[in-house]
């Protein structure tokens, strides 16, 4: 689930789409190189292996000088979730900065992940196996994927804390997992945001949710 890609954020800060292209290259230029393993993928699913620093924390990925992961959702709600929930603990940390007044428009774009590598913590022997579900804690998470990378697991599968229902998850180590190097197809999404009920609305498939926000996750609301 990514911003709206109809068009670049930087177009704005210039006059001709010539300037945008020279302004692209720039910035493009001073950002790290792209790993030799993901060069092949759309710059949708190499991001996240590419910066290697981070300042904090996430369910599968140690803050500092790491290697990164690809997160993603079997469904485009459970997405929602995710980043919705990210967004507002955003928000939270900066009371002085107001949520949006206006809904959000995102691109939520479907990947073809497939590997013989892959950990799945939804299986009933694995549920059983680690705090894999804390919503803050997300130590054994962590000592996990250190464990599983070691191993050569290119995939984790787990259960969404933020869906009001677990629906499942994927955290993808490496850019070997990918089947196909670009989407496979995209969904227009918008999302309004208030600290007590988060609306999203699917463009693409005219469907509608409300989500009551909770401690931890959220709740369908009626």
């Amino acid at each position: 689930m990514i911003e709206g890609q109809y068009r670049s954020s930087t177009l704005r800060l210039v006059t001709t789409f010539s300037e945008h292209d020279v302004l692209e290259a720039m910035l493009e230029a001073a950002k790290p190189p792209v790993p030799p393993d993901c060069a092949h993928l759309d710059y949708q699913f190499w991001s996240p292996f590419r910066y290697g620093a981070y300042p904090r924390a996430s369910r599968f990925r140690r803050a500092g000088r790491t290697p990164g992961v690809w997160y993603g959702s079997e469904a485009p709600l459970t997405a929602i979730c995710e980043m919705a929930w990210g967004m507002l603990r955003f928000f939270a940390a900066s009371p002085g900065t107001p949520l949006p007044r206006k809904p959000i428009e995102y691109t939520a774009v479907q990947a073809d992940i497939r590997s013989p590598f892959a950990l799945d913590l939804t299986a009933p022997d694995m549920a059983r196996a680690g705090d894999w579900m804390n919503p803050d804690d997300y130590t054994d998470c962590l000592n996990l994927a250190d464990r599983a990378r070691a191993a050569g697991t290119e995939v984790i599968r787990y259960a969404s804390v933020r869906h009001p229902e677990g629906q499942p998850n994927a955290a993808v180590l490496t850019c070997a997992a990918f089947a196909r190097p670009a989407p496979v197809k995209a969904q227009t999404w918008h999302i309004h945001y208030d600290t007590a009920l988060v609306r999203t609305s699917c463009e693409t498939t005219r469907s509608r949710w409300m989500l009551a926000v909770g401690a931890t996750g959220f709740a369908f609301a009626a």
